[in-house]
């Protein structure tokens, strides 16, 4: 323990993407053999970092990731064609989960006023701030990405139409 109570070997402190493995030390961790580990290398599975003498480095997040190749094959008899699908897959469901989270965190829900620019962009005006300025701000922006603008349409939706 530390001055300040934190555990200096517990795991959760450990970077798990931190490249400190050699091959033998990944393949023990593992229950493999280091052979197994440079075909999943080949094949694509489980590709680890490489340093400047093209030496393999594996990260704990790799290691469970080989654990999962292995389950994946020993318990449920995934052959390597299926589990490279698989893992290929649970890869893209994490990077849109991480792109609904950066979306979502970006729009705040009711109040919203989205800016059209003739480029096409739709910008969001921020809660709070007034739509001739907002929709300024979002202009410049749309001039600076983009070098021109033609036209800008902003819609609000009137109260006699909500019933139509």
């Amino acid at each position: 323990m530390t001055a300040d109570g934190a555990n200096p070997g517990r795991a959760s402190d450990v970077d798990q993407d931190a490249p400190v493995l050699v091959i033998s030390q990944a393949a023990a961790l593992a229950g493999m053999h280091p052979q197994t580990l440079r075909q999943y290398d080949r094949l694509g599975l489980v590709v680890p970092r490489r340093t400047p003498g093209r030496g393999r480095r594996y990260s704990l997040r790799d290691v469970a990731k080989l654990l999962e190749v292995q389950r994946l094959s020993h318990d449920e008899g995934i052959n390597l064609a299926g589990i490279q699908r698989i893992l290929a897959l649970e890869s893209q469901v994490e990077r849109l989960e991480r792109r609904i989270e950066a979306l979502s965190a970006r729009v705040e829900p009711g109040g919203r006023v989205f800016a059209a620019a003739a480029s096409g962009d739709v910008v969001v005006v921020p809660r709070g701030r007034s739509v001739r300025r907002g929709v300024e701000e979002a202009l410049r922006e749309t001039l600076v990405e983009h070098g021109e603008a033609r036209a800008l349409v902003i819609w609000r939706p009137r109260p006699d139409d909500a019933g139509s």
